[in-house]
């Protein structure tokens, strides 16, 4: 076993890389929670959007172009759910499992002619005289558009739920939903947009995985991240800084135990391939104590006739 095999500065760089999938899906979930919609079909969107992205950039020579068919298929799919859910008035949480049944099944369906391939690969920001800086140059400054953006989005998105007007109805309609329908929100639309906004963001964070993390195309490759982002949301309290530094500290671990294996650390490999979802979920336990932030309207069914 050698710790000196373990580079500090490249194990914080490929933190933040094994991160960015679990922002996207955490933050597009976290901003439908808030609608008050418990859409448990994050892992089926986000296989749609690996698969999706996947197939465009390799058709395409494009990995932007695939990363914005991503966000599309998974709001496809999203938007299976959202007719379920708001318009059939289908009871949530069996919807959302079998929305990731579904896309499962798709995306196995899609990629059978692409295991094996290579796509193309995502150009890197350069950015002169930071890119090039000891230690924070690395860390900070070299990394993939996609990375930026989901840093740029959980700002985003805290912005709009702390300080815009649409915002505020979206927060009031997952807190009460009948009382903003009397108010005259559209509680439906709401939703509906909420929705898609996940469903694009899983679609985003599968297709970071399938064109940047892994660049290649295998069944199955989500690996549970959907329900990780899943788990993420509820124990980070609905907060998008919190959500951010919960999928750092999973990202953290993750790679950490990759490199420990590398370096001959003499623990069972069973045990260190788990520890990231141990570790992530009980420091998340610990630090969120405060569960009255939980929208009101969490997983009810909205009916405009009452």
């Amino acid at each position: 076993m050698s710790f000196g095999a373990i580079d500090p500065v490249l194990l914080i760089a490929s933190l933040m890389l094994a991160a960015t999938p679990l922002i996207f899906a955490a933050i597009g979930e976290l901003v439908v929670e808030k609608a008050g919609v418990l859409n448990l079909g994050v892992e089926g969107m986000m296989i749609v959007g690996a698969i999706s992205g996947f197939i465009i950039s390799v058709e395409t020579g494009s990995p932007l172009l695939g990363l914005l068919f991503a966000a599309i298929g998974g709001a496809l799919l999203a938007a299976l759910f959202a007719i379920l859910t708001q318009f059939a008035l289908a009871t949530q949480v069996p919807s959302g499992l079998a929305l990731t049944l579904m896309g499962l099944g798709i995306s196995s369906l899609m990629g059978q002619d692409y295991v094996g391939v290579k796509p193309p690969e995502m150009p890197r920001l350069n950015i002169p005289g930071l890119s090039d800086m000891p230690v924070l140059g690395p860390i900070l400054f070299s990394h993939d558009p996609a990375l930026y953006l989901g840093i740029a989005l959980v700002a985003g998105v805290w912005w709009f739920l702390t300080r815009s007007r649409a915002g505020l109805e979206l927060r009031a309609v997952g807190e009460n939903a009948e009382a903003a329908f009397a108010l005259g929100y559209k509680v439906v639309r709401i939703r509906v947009l909420a929705i898609l906004f996940g469903g694009a963001c899983a679609g985003l964070g599968g297709a970071y995985i399938s064109l940047i993390r892994v660049p290649q195309w295998t069944e199955g490759m989500t690996a549970g991240i959907g329900w990780i982002a899943l788990a993420l949301v509820v124990f980070a309290s609905w907060k998008p800084w919190r959500a951010l530094i919960g999928a750092y500290l999973f990202g953290g671990v993750t790679v950490l135990q990759l490199n420990l294996q590398a370096a001959g650390f003499k623990i069972p490999v069973e045990y260190l391939s788990m520890s990231p979802y141990i570790i992530t979920i009980l420091v998340l336990v610990f630090l969120s104590a405060d569960r009255s932030s939980a929208p009101g309207s969490l997983g009810r069914t909205f009916h405009a006739s009452r």
